[in-house]
């Protein structure tokens, strides 16, 4: 980890702001009490947080499951899943660098949004998270859609071009070579 870039701590607070309003849009846009957000069993963890396994270079984040089984409960019991929103804050810096109009908050609040409705989709089993490619990929332009749905609905500096920055990634990877 030492050789990728983490938030500052200006920054984190920054992201903490992003990760609160996307938990609040995503969960009035699916409905959820503050119990039922609760009850999808996730985290969100920046970069000074992750295991050396769980950190990747091509991704603004990535969603981890974990299973959850308490240590006395009887064999036969259900585990439970645990999902890791793992941000990779060095990918995110390089590319809020690459590109000045993108800003931290607006960023940070898609990518989010983005994959607590994976994990809504995974809860809800509208789709298996170890889905074979083509169907990741699907499912991808799916949740890119439904992730532009709620954000165009709320007025948020600087949005649009993070909103006109994820533009071709709603497109299934075929037509982006006929681009």
């Amino acid at each position: 980890m030492d050789q990728f870039e983490c938030f500052s701590p200006e920054e984190l607070k920054v992201v903490n702001n992003s990760v609160a309003m996307a938990e609040e849009l995503v969960s009035n846009e699916y409905k959820l009490s503050s119990s039922q957000l609760l009850r999808l069993n996730y985290d969100v963890k920046t970069l000074v947080d992750l295991a050396d396994e769980e950190i990747v270079d091509d991704h603004f984040a990535q969603i981890l499951r974990y299973t959850e089984k308490k240590k006395n409960d009887l064999i036969d019991a259900p585990v439970n899943d645990f999902y890791k929103i793992c941000l990779q804050d060095h990918s995110i810096i390089k590319a809020l660098r690459q590109d000045r109009e993108l800003d931290l908050f607006a960023f940070v609040l898609y990518v989010v949004s983005h994959e607590l409705i994976h994990i809504i989709r995974f809860r809800w089993f509208l789709q298996h998270f170890d889905a074979p490619l083509r169907e990741k990929d699907e499912e991808e332009m799916r949740v890119h859609a439904k992730t532009c749905e709620i954000l165009y609905k709320v007025n948020i500096d600087h949005l649009k071009p993070v909103l006109k920055f994820y533009e071709n990634w709603r497109r299934a990877p075929h037509d982006l070579l006929d681009a």
